[in-house]
């Protein structure tokens, strides 16, 4: 029997809240299955203060790392291990010019995440050492337990795809997917990292991002038959989201967050079906 998706809020996302409880409590009333604290928009004692809420709520704990040294990630995955998170998504600060240099510090940080008994999956991110895309489909050749947290928009702005993407384009993407083990929930086009969902002229983008959102559910489920993988919605707050001119959101996150928890619960519903089917 194949679990139902579990999907996870970003506290980053939830910026501006009133408070913690606030926060927490529209996320559990709303369906979600966790929250993520993002050590790069937050610092330790925000995650500590949230700990009581993750108790009280029910949410899963999902903790995302920005090591700034190759040893400061044992800690977080420390304290990620305390808070009974099921992985640590790593967006590692340390990225060296090349891939050759990039290897041993991928190869220390999974070193780590074994001896603290806490998996780890690599976030395809900007200004990190998954930064750019060759470089990655590079470590992952190198490296065939590297796994991914696949948020594609970072590369549909890295290399600037046009659409419709070519052959070539979607075969590089089909690699991330073939190794992603939990899935980022936002849309980006060539020149924007987070799109307003409902505007016509973005359709074409939703549409590509929830295609490989459902190819990534597919793979997944390839590997495993029985799990359900996390789907993370992480529309942020600004200058992440497009503004007007007087610095008002173009459209309300909060609802798009629904509507990304919606789509990705019947993409997978959908693959599911489809395999049991077959």
């Amino acid at each position: 029997m194949t679990l139902p998706l579990k999907v996870f809020q970003s506290l980053w996302a939830m910026q501006p809240y009133k408070d913690l409880k606030t926060a927490f409590d529209r996320v559990r009333d709303a369906g979600f299955d966790g929250m993520a604290i993002d050590l790069g928009a937050a610092d330790v004692a925000t995650a500590m203060q949230a700990l009581p809420h993750f108790e009280r709520t029910g949410l899963t704990p999902l903790i995302v790392a920005f090591p700034k040294s190759v040893g400061a990630l044992r800690d977080t995955l420390k304290m990620a291990k305390d808070f009974g998170a099921p992985f640590t998504v790593v967006i590692g600060q340390v990225f060296p010019l090349t891939v050759a240099g990039a290897i041993p510090v991928i190869r220390r940080w999974m070193d780590i995440s074994e001896e603290e008994a806490m998996p780890i999956q690599f976030e395809t991110h900007r200004n990190c050492i998954t930064n750019d895309l060759f470089c990655t489909l590079q470590l992952l050749d190198a490296i065939p337990d590297m796994q991914l947290c696949a948020d594609l928009s970072h590369y549909v702005v890295d290399r600037e795809f046009w659409y419709p993407l070519s052959d070539f384009d979607q075969s590089l993407i089909t690699r991330c997917l073939n190794r992603a083990d939990s899935f980022q929930g936002r849309v980006a086009s060539r020149q924007q990292i987070q799109l307003p969902l409902n505007f016509p002229q973005h359709a074409k983008w939703v549409s590509l991002f929830e295609g490989w959102w459902e190819q990534g559910f597919r793979a997944w489920r390839m590997r495993n038959p029985s799990e359900s993988p996390v789907f993370l919605c992480e529309l942020g707050p600004p200058e992440y989201a497009m503004t007007d001119a007087n610095g008002q959101e173009l459209s309300d996150r909060w609802e798009e967050a629904l509507q990304l928890r919606d789509t990705a619960r019947a993409i997978w519903d959908r693959v599911c079906a489809e395999g049991r089917k077959a």
